[in-house]
């Protein structure tokens, strides 16, 4: 009776032993986050996603890993922004579909709301930025990390234009936000919503004539090669946010939570600094490749959209516009 015993023991603690090694084996690999974006491996977005996926291993001595999904691989925006919210993406980059989900963020897609870049990085960097991105949280369960600039978007066409009177019929690929829609019929144009990744093969076949987008986006996607003029009229100066699922920063332990937020910062100013270097490389491989830059009067553009401006204020958040608005004085 005492050999059973004894035996009974013995096993038990082998189990125990068992599991504790098991245990630590799980407990030492490390956590595996993804994090998807739209653009090409070539773009700014990517190489900032790089590098935050370094940093953050780097930062986490390896218990966080972050793999990037370039290429809409993970899905359009809106299926990005979805994926965080049940927690099947981990981190993504994206820009003005937001506001299909929190609304307030229209505000910043409005045309012509930005009076430069300058005027963008005091809003966004400070306390009007971080409350976006607070109320965002709290509305969609979706966490903003970091405002990353981007160069002001530009139309593209096949079709000479230097005035909003040479928009009329001309069909543009806009993103699914009311304000880009709405803006551009009071510009003249007739906006289609569509996805980024349809959108080559749709000038290409005649689908859509135009499109907007920050140049080096619409250089790296090669859109260039169908069409004819690039037409500066810097009608959004915009950003990219980094974005997290929420879900996901509630399972890392707090100095992992602390790494992630510092690998994003840190991102955030190597992405700055090389977006507009390459605007500049990216515009000039676009002219060698053929295409022919317009210059024009922007101002009958922005006259043509403040009563949609207007409007869509008093719909979205009419204190948040006029803040924005009240720091170009």
């Amino acid at each position: 009776m005492k050999w059973v015993k004894r035996s009974y023991v013995l096993l038990m603690a082998v189990v125990m032993l068992s599991a504790c090694s098991a245990g630590s084996s799980v407990a030492d690999e490390p956590k595996v986050l993804r994090l998807g974006h739209i653009q090409s491996e070539t773009n700014a977005w990517h190489k900032g996603s790089v590098r935050f996926a370094e940093l953050v291993e780097e930062k986490t001595n390896g218990s966080v890993t972050v793999e990037v999904y370039p290429s809409s691989t993970l899905g359009s925006d809106r299926d990005l922004v979805e994926g965080m919210q049940i927690g099947s993406v981990d981190f993504a980059l994206v820009a003005g579909v937001m506001s299909n989900f929190y609304q307030p963020y229209s505000i910043l897609e409005l045309p012509y709301l930005f009076e430069d870049s300058d005027h963008l990085e005091e809003f966004v960097y400070g306390e009007g930025g971080q409350k976006l991105q607070q109320d965002m949280l709290e509305k969609t369960g979706v966490r903003g990390l970091e405002f990353w600039l981007r160069g002001p978007r530009e139309l593209t066409t096949n079709k000479l234009v230097q005035s909003p009177a040479d928009l009329k019929g001309v069909k543009i690929r806009v993103p699914n936000i009311e304000a880009s829609v709405e803006g551009w019929k009071a510009m003249g144009a007739s906006p289609t919503p569509m996805n980024f990744g349809e959108v080559y093969s749709s000038l290409q076949t005649g689908v859509i004539d135009a499109q907007e987008n920050p140049i080096a986006f619409t250089a790296s996607a090669r859109i260039h090669e169908v069409q004819d003029y690039l037409v500066k009229t810097d009608h959004v100066f915009g950003y990219v946010q980094l974005l997290m699922s929420d879900l996901t920063f509630k399972e890392l332990t707090e100095d992992e939570k602390e790494a992630v937020m510092e690998a994003a910062e840190e991102a955030r100013d190597y992405q700055n600094e090389i977006v507009y270097k390459e605007e500049q490389e990216a515009l000039d491989m676009m002219i060698e490749e053929g295409v022919e830059v317009i210059e024009v009067d922007q101002e009958p553009f922005r006259k043509a959209v403040q009563k949609v401006n207007e409007r869509l204020a008093d719909k979205y958040d009419r204190e948040l516009y006029d803040t924005i608005q009240a720091m170009r004085e």
